[in-house]
């Protein structure tokens, strides 16, 4: 397990994300400290008892891993920031929802080596530190961008996400973090988004919500989210949202027509297939596979391996570097 007492930690940005990563950290004895651009925040942090320096130079100096959490537009700059203020063993993550853009940034500054793109599948359509909870990552999935430069800082999270967030580590590059993330979280919105407008929109308004119950609500939960953010997200993640969202139009079309035609059948075989869907989420099965490899040998084969384990639907749920070798306890789903 990660010591995480042994570790010294920063959170930038203090919202929801980053303000339950710094709970979760403060709650496990970890020694870290918060910043944040606003000053009634870091206020408000200082009389919940939490650190919080007025500069973010003196929030990151000497930290041993940094957790970056402000606005998506915001990443790229602050990871060049931080980086100049910290020391060059300092792991740097961030929690953006999309990965290709800080990425590449991290490429083209040489940052590779040091800092590990990150993604934790949790949130609410609350905001804030006041919204903040320590537990917000129980049980969810946290990617992790694996690279070969900097597969010691991804070590060191993986460890750190499993034992002390209690979150599933998923290994995903870049690009195929978008790709899944366009279908599982960015489109999501925009279709809560366009029900919720839809009906904003109409003279029925009041009576829809009169008579709203759980498929309403739960179709438009994320329509809640600050507007903000979810523009900045569906912007970043433009190309791969608007490629993705043609097999939801395509489906939507098809129901549709089905419809249209009067035809029972069509539309009883289309939706026991989206029900086969919803039943699989909720009752995943897996299978075990772990895999070990010598610590100072090749990273190629354990960069394969963890990638090939999270594009196929796994994820991790222990990460341990001993006796020279880092082992991995993987689930895969049922071959």
């Amino acid at each position: 397990m990660v010591d995480s007492r042994a570790l010294r930690a920063a959170v930038v940005g203090t919202g929801l994300i980053g303000g339950s990563v710094l709970l979760r950290l403060h709650e496990h004895g970890t020694d870290v400290t918060g910043w944040d651009p606003d000053d009634a925040t870091r206020a408000e942090g200082r009389a919940r008892g939490l650190r919080f320096p007025d500069e973010l130079a003196d929030a990151v100096r000497d930290r041993d891993v940094v957790f970056l959490c402000g606005p998506l537009s915001t990443l790229p700059e602050a990871l060049r920031t931080v980086t100049r203020h910290t020391k060059p063993g300092c792991v740097v993550t961030d929690v953006g929802s999309t990965k290709g853009a800080v990425a590449a940034h991290a490429a083209t500054y040489g940052l590779t080596d040091r800092f590990v793109p990150g993604h934790p599948m949790a949130g609410m359509e609350r905001a804030g530190l006041g919204a903040a909870a320590p537990t917000l990552f129980d049980g969810a999935a946290w990617v992790l961008c694996p690279a070969a430069a900097g597969m010691a800082g991804f070590r060191t999270l993986a460890a750190l996400i499993i034992d002390v967030f209690a979150a599933r580590v998923v290994p995903m590059s870049p690009d195929v973090h978008d790709a899944v993330a366009a279908l599982a979280s960015h489109i999501p919105h925009l279709l809560a988004g366009s029900l919720a407008g839809a009906v904003a929109g109409t003279d029925l308004r009041d009576a829809v919500l009169g008579l709203a119950a759980g498929s309403f609500r739960d179709g438009t939960r994320v329509a809640g989210t600050p507007a903000t953010r979810t523009a900045d997200m569906l912007l970043n993640n433009r190309e791969q949202v608007l490629a993705q969202l043609g097999r939801v139009t395509g489906f939507l079309d098809e129901l549709a027509a089905a419809l249209r035609a009067d035809d029972a059948a069509a539309l009883v075989a289309h939706y026991r297939r989206a029900q086969g869907l919803r039943l699989a989420l909720l009752d995943r099965a897996t299978r075990p596979a772990p895999r070990s490899f010598a610590l100072g040998a090749d990273v190629d084969d354990e960069l394969e391996y963890l990638l090939s384990l999270g594009s196929s639907g796994g994820y991790l749920t222990a990460c341990r570097v001993a006796d020279g070798e880092v082992a991995y306890t993987g689930h895969l789903p049922p071959a």
